[in-house]
Formats: structure tokens, C-alpha cells, sequence
């Protein structure tokens, strides 16, 4: 058995610790919040809740394996983690500069406010934000995070995800932001269902801030969400109107940056239940739109 592996008993420290050592260490690498940051190992065990001795011997597991590293200055985040970070920052960057005219066009012709988001850690983390005469009173801001069931950018995406992964991602509780928040799993995936049976089509008044309403559609790659875009307007903006340019931006971005789907030809035989369509009639988008403004969308 490896260092790695070795069970160890819980210390007496007045707080139940994470009962496996993948959660200790999560907790460790979440305390540090950037590729600048450092942390005494009194730091990281206020940070975690995790005895020192505890916190000490996983620290030194992780910087043998190069997650972290130790300075004179203290511990911070090692090259296997810069690694990862590089990567998700090039990802990003590619996604906001192939969406930026969409971003751009989609204000001048809505007026709304436009978002661009990607999901971080079960959030909405928000990457790019371009306003309109609204923009003042939205309470977004770029590098920003919001919960990802309450919001119509966070459902949009949750939507292409399966069941056990959206279960994870949103955890046992969901907490309310307003009192128009969804606020359990039934009901969350009752309103993805409903989004999928939209074309990826996501809705939301007032579940994050009040008298707030956005649609959303995700932007999509091979092998699932990989961020997404919405209109923000108050609680009365005809918001039906202008999801079909929310859908066709969202499909744009997706095939700019993933060209195989757009060479996707539609299978013939009957779709799984619960796959949304690639594309839409004129027909089928009016039916889309016919939809009612009580309650969840």
C-alpha cells in the first residue's frame, strides 16, 4: 500500500474530518486561490479545518507529486496544477475571442446585456459581459460566480450533462438565492427535461437576482458543454422573442470551435429521449416560443 493510500484515523479536533483522503486533499488545493498565492501551513489549516499534523503530511504528498510546491515563502500551487490551469486558460481565451462578435452583435440588436459563461467547480463563473443601457442594474461581473442552478446559464448547461454528474455538480442542498430559486433535485431536473425538450433552450425570472430575467443556450463541444451565452433584461423582457438569436449564436460559437459538428449529419433513426435536435425548423422554433410566463420556463 502507498503513502498515498495508507488509511489514517481521525485526529480529536472538534470537527468531524473528510472521511477520505481525495477530499482532504481537494480541500487543500481549493484553499489556494491562484497561481500567486502562498500559504504557511497554519494557513492551510485554518483554511481547511484540518489538524496541522493532518494538513503538514498531505502537504508533503502533494508537492512530491508536484500539485504544490514549497518556497521560502511558502507552499503554492506546483507545475502539475499550473499545467492544468494553462490549459484551462487557453481554452477559455479561445472560447471568448470566437464569441466576442456574437457578444457584440447580439447587444446591438437586443439592447440586453450579454453574458459568457463556463462552469467552474459547480458554479458559473463568468467570462465575459457586454452591456446595454441595462447593464448598470444587473449584478454580474466579469471573473464573477453564481450558482449554477439558478441561473439560466448554469441550467443551459446542465442540461447536456448526465444525471449522476448534474447530482454532483449541485450537491445535496440547494440554496436559494431568491425565493423563486429552484431548491431541490426533482424539481431542477423536472425544469433540465424541460430545457432539453426546448432544443437546450434555458429560462429563468427572477431565481438568482430579483426582477432579473435571462435566456441561455450553451455552447457546445464533441464531448459536452463547454460554456454558454444569454440575453439579461428585467422581469418584463419579451424574452421569447430573442432566444432564437441566442440559439443560433450559441450554435455558431459551437461549430466555430468544434467544425465536426457542424458535419454531423442527423441520424435517421429515432433520437434518445431526452437528446435535443441539432437544429430547428421555422415551425418548430415558433412552437419553441409559444411558451407561457408563469413558473419555471
Amino acid at each position: 500500500m502507498s503513502a498515498m493510500e495508507t488509511v489514517e484515523q481521525p485526529e480529536k479536533t472538534g470537527r468531524e474530518l473528510p472521511p477520505s483522503m481525495v477530499e482532504r486533499m481537494t480541500l487543500i488545493l481549493d484553499a489556494f486561490q491562484g497561481a500567486t498565492t502562498r500559504l504557511t501551513l497554519e494557513q492551510v489549516a485554518r483554511a481547511t479545518h484540518l489538524p496541522r499534523s493532518t494538513a503538514h503530511r498531505i502537504l508533503d504528498q502533494l508537492v512530491s507529486l508536484a500539485w504544490l510546491e514549497h518556497t521560502p515563502f511558502g507552499y503554492g500551487l506546483g507545475s502539475r496544477s499550473l499545467k492544468l490551469g494553462h490549459a484551462a486558460d487557453r481554452g477559455n481565451h479561445e472560447l471568448r475571442a470566437e464569441a466576442a462578435p456574437m457578444l457584440h452583435d447580439l447587444m446591438v440588436q437586443t439592447g440586453l446585456v450579454v453574458h459568457l459563461a463556463v462552469l467552474v467547480n459547480g458554479e458559473v463563473s463568468y467570462l465575459d459581459k457586454v452591456g446595454g443601457r441595462f447593464a448598470g442594474s444587473v449584478p454580474s461581473r466579469v471573473g464573477g460566480r453564481a450558482p449554477v442552478h439558478s441561473t439560466a446559464l448554469g441550467k443551459s448547461m446542465l442540461a447536456w450533462l448526465e444525471a449522476e454528474t448534474v447530482e454532483e455538480m449541485v450537491g445535496e442542498a440547494l440554496a436559494r438565492s431568491t425565493r423563486r430559486t429552484i431548491a431541490d433535485r426533482l424539481t431542477l431536473h423536472q425544469e433540465l427535461h424541460r430545457i432539453r425538450g426546448r432544443g437546450g433552450l434555458a429560462f429563468e425570472r427572477g431565481e438568482c437576482f430579483p426582477n432579473i430575467s435571462c435566456v441561455a443556450a450553451a455552447v457546445r463541444g464533441v464531448d459536452g458543454p463547454i460554456g454558454a451565452i444569454s440575453l439579461v433584461g428585467d422581469a418584463q423582457a419579451p424574452l421569447e422573442r430573442v432566444a432564437p438569436l441566442v440559439t443560433m449564436a450559441a450554435r455558431s460559437i459551437s461549430h466555430k470551435l468544434s467544425p465536426e459538428l457542424a458535419q454531423q449529419v442527423r441520424p435517421r433513426r429515432r433520437p434518445r429521449a431526452g437528446v435535443p435536435q441539432e437544429t430547428f425548423s421555422s415551425e418548430t422554433m415558433g412552437r419553441l416560443m409559444a411558451v407561457g410566463n408563469g413558473g419555471w420556463m
